[in-house]
């Protein structure tokens, strides 16, 4: 970069110029199909920041858990305390897997929560639902994958955003996705003997 005022100036009009230009090629008026995958934390994190961005636009939205059970969590308080009128949270999963221990009870909780996941996306009413934890029902095939990829496709209302988040997203859901964030584990706390923690994990 250079230190002349004038020259970085212009530079700087040449990059806006070009980027004016790739941006009237776009547009804002698309429903997106969002994974957030990946060993790494931060992939319900970061799907509940883009909750909060819509109940604070006042934007009609709705979480749909898959696995997690009634635990508490900040998020999940918060959003039945203060922004229920705005964001609609069911919580259908009855905890991990290898809590529950039981795949039948575990696949009709899933199916459960793909048939509520299923009436709150066709509400054209909500402008996101965030499918939480989903992947994880796909991954064990609670879900029916096909199904799952065939509704977003064919069923899902233009302007919806779906966000789907949990490890080991599968291919099929990769390829129909608009957007795919893969969370990389580098270091992770439980790894030195440090467990969930509040205001972090939950």
């Amino acid at each position: 970069m250079s230190n002349d005022p004038d020259r970085h100036a212009q530079k700087m009009a040449k990059k806006k110029a070009a980027r004016d230009k790739i941006m009237a090629t776009k547009t804002d008026q698309k429903g997106l199909i969002i994974v957030h995958t990946g060993k790494g934390k931060g992939k319900s994190s970061a799907a509940f920041g883009m909750i909060f961005r819509c109940i604070a636009h006042d934007m009609q939205c709705a979480v749909v858990q898959f696995i997690k059970g009634g635990m508490s969590t900040g998020e999940r308080d918060l959003i039945l305390a203060k922004f229920s009128n705005t964001c609609a949270f069911h919580t259908m999963g009855e905890g991990f897997t290898w809590e529950t221990q039981d795949r039948t009870r575990d696949t009709e909780m899933a199916q459960a929560a793909w048939e509520k996941a299923k009436d709150l996306i066709r509400d054209p009413a909500n402008s996101m639902v965030l499918l939480d934890e989903i992947n994880i029902a796909l991954r064990y095939d609670y879900l029916d994958i096909n199904e799952v990829t065939t509704f977003l496709t064919e069923e899902k209302p233009e302007m919806t955003h779906v966000v789907l988040t949990g490890r080991n997203a599968k291919a099929e859901l990769i390829e129909v996705a608009d957007l795919v964030t893969e969370m990389e584990l580098i270091k992770h706390p439980f790894r030195s003997g440090i467990k969930a923690q509040i205001g972090v994990e939950y």
